[in-house]
């Protein structure tokens, strides 16, 4: 799909209310779960899925600044003229997801964010090993679980190796993985402090009518879940879920339950 003088390439799987996913660091199409999507579609929903501006598929000059991928999801849902779209964001694509809400509300009716950060201060870090994992130029199926899941459990691991196996499933028409040299220059040895710093957009979702949603693990080492909840009564629309025993990708490790708590969410709100 061509925008703004740039292809966007993008999938798009099930029909029902639209909903937009905005990839995590490193991330490409193929980096979804194909059960978190397929579970999503069977909950009645349009999934869309797209590489961001000159990664992946897709042509451009590439920018990991939330913002700068704030506007390719924004360009994504004009184009394809979605109406009454969800915004959904994973990681990075959560932050992603929350610069959307902020500058472009009337686009989206609700927001579903996933390992993501609130904007401001926190009050716990993240650890550095994410970094220090996340910047290994290849990563295996120990590195992910690291990432992504609960090493501590036994139930996690499990779930891990079965999600590595779905995610190698596709053999034609892969993504293009992100270059290490491009994503080694987007993120730190350590993590930063704070983890996303954009009060505005702090300021706009403590004043959103966007319903917003997060799903988390309750050892998430790069993007800890706690954050959220210190913004208790100071966010008026956020509900939280948080998985135990699970870490940065919640969706890979549960992806019925995940799927069904995002659709339970759209239609209570809708």
């Amino acid at each position: 799909m061509d925008a703004q003088g740039r292809r966007l390439a993008y999938r798009s799987v099930g029909e029902g209310k639209p909903i937009v996913l905005c990839l995590r660091f490193r991330g490409d199409m193929d980096s979804w779960d194909p059960a978190f999507i397929d579970a999503l579609a069977a909950q009645g929903f349009r999934v869309i899925t797209f590489d961001y501006t000159g990664l992946g598929l897709s042509t451009g000059q590439p920018n990991y600044s939330p913002a700068a991928l704030a506007d390719d999801a924004r360009d994504l849902i004009v184009a394809l003229d979605l109406q009454e779209a969800v915004i959904g964001g994973w990681s990075l694509g959560g932050l992603c997801a929350q610069v959307l809400v902020a500058k472009y509300p009337q686009l989206v009716t609700h927001a579903v964010l996933i390992g993501a950060v609130p904007p401001g201060p926190n009050v716990k870090g993240g650890e550095a090993l994410f970094n220090q994992t996340a910047l290994k130029p290849e990563n295996d199926l120990e590195d992910d679980i690291i990432l992504f899941f609960e090493p501590a459990s036994a139930a996690s691991r499990e779930a891990a190796a079965r999600s590595h196996a779905r995610l190698k499933l596709r053999q034609a028409g892969r993504s293009v993985p992100v270059p290490h040299a491009f994503a080694a220059t987007a993120l730190p040895p350590e993590p930063r402090s704070p983890l996303f710093p954009a009060d505005p957009v702090l300021q706009a979702l403590k004043h959103t009518q966007v319903p917003i949603l997060h799903l988390g693990g309750d050892h998430d080492i790069v993007f800890p879940v706690e954050n959220w909840y210190a913004l208790n009564g100071q966010l008026p629309t956020l509900q939280l879920v948080t998985y135990a025993r699970a870490g940065h990708g919640p969706q890979h490790q549960y992806p019925q339950a995940s799927a069904r708590h995002i659709a339970a969410f759209v239609l209570a709100q809708d």
